[in-house]
């Protein structure tokens, strides 16, 4: 009786150990199945970082190309604003210079008097002389100092030659009322003739 009893149990605990057995097994598999679907849920992960990584590094890569294009046309749009500043002042000189040619080409003495006919002349000369020192002064702060050196030698020369000149045209009328007027002309033509000629010889 007790021998069956204890068969009984001996296969019932056998059962038993069996059954936990086949359960634990099936975990296992489970847990493995279960790692195997999670590395491959890390290494989707990895895959798509990666795929992120490189897009962002070619966004970058696209953002410093841009940059890198955006600052040429800066550099060439400097480059133009320097050359436009040097040919406008250029052409403003040369507008201004005009405006008065024509302004004081036009004028006539308010009579027919010497006295009238001075006045005029002078100031004429006043304008242009005037001009002259401006378009001069201008370039003493834009040219180099060797070409300002240059230009400054052959200024001195030119004043020498423009009073000489005017004093020599007078004198066919010395002694006559004609004479400062003729003076003061010949200061005046050749005093405009100067402003234009530094402006197109030396302006940029």
């Amino acid at each position: 009786m007790y021998k069956r009893n204890f068969i009984m149990l001996s296969c019932f605990l056998l059962i038993l150990f069996l059954g936990a057995c086949a359960t634990s097994g099936d975990s296992e598999e489970e847990s493995s199945i279960k790692l195997t679907e999670d590395e491959d849920s890390r290494a989707d992960d990895l895959e798509k970082n990666e795929e992120r990584d490189t897009e962002s590094d070619d966004t970058n890569n696209d953002e410093e190309d841009v940059a890198t294009d955006e600052q040429d046309p800066q550099e060439d749009n400097n480059n133009s604003e320097e050359t436009d500043a040097k040919v406008g002042l250029k052409k403003v000189y040369l507008e201004k210079l005009n405006e008065a040619k024509n302004e004081w080409d036009d004028k006539e003495p308010t009579d027919s008097s010497t006295y009238a006919q001075k006045n005029l002349a002078g100031a004429k000369f006043d304008v242009w002389d005037g001009l002259l020192n401006e378009v001069y002064g201008v370039l003493e702060e834009n040219l180099t100092k060797e070409n300002m050196d240059q230009l400054r030698e052959e200024q001195r020369n030119w004043l020498s030659y423009r009073d000489e000149t005017a004093k020599e045209a007078s004198l066919k009328y010395e002694g006559g009322t004609q004479e400062h007027l003729e003076y003061t002309a010949v200061l005046v033509n050749l005093t405009e003739e100067r402003s234009f000629e530094l402006v197109d010889n030396y302006m940029e």
